[in-house]
């Protein structure tokens, strides 16, 4: 009986991934690459704006800034697939915990070396700084 509730249950229900990686929304203007949703891609990973949008500069090798209006603006021309690269791999580094892969961390410095510490298992991991 079990088996037969499993099976009509919809397929968002048996997922334990509470944490979907939010994609970015991206445009070309000219010479400019605009992300729109930027603003709210940091609400969802919950990390500080200034520490994101330096990893972005630092990776693009380009100047950026957001805009009033929650925008991301980069100088450059950049496809979605790089866009999307770039928030995926700050996600990975800087947002999920390598021991559990949930979101639920947090940076801490200890004796001058910045930590990922997760809030979930409680691991702590080195993470590179910027």
């Amino acid at each position: 009986m079990l088996d037969r509730l499993y099976l009509s249950l919809p397929e968002q229900t048996l997922n334990r991934e509470r944490f979907e990686m939010p994609k970015p929304d991206s445009f070309m203007e000219g010479v400019k690459t605009i992300v729109r949703n930027y603003g709210a891609l940091l609400k969802i990973i919950r990390k500080d704006e200034k520490h994101l949008l330096k990893f972005i500069t630092k990776e693009t090798a380009t100047s950026a800034n957001v805009d009033e209006g929650g925008r991301l603006i980069l100088n450059g021309k950049f496809s979605g697939e790089q866009v999307s690269k770039l928030f995926h791999d700050y996600i990975k580094t800087f947002v999920l915990c390598p021991e559990c892969g949930k979101p639920d961390t947090k940076t801490v410095e200890m004796s001058g070396i910045k930590m990922l510490q997760c809030e979930a298992c409680g691991a702590m991991s080195a993470v590179k700084g910027l």
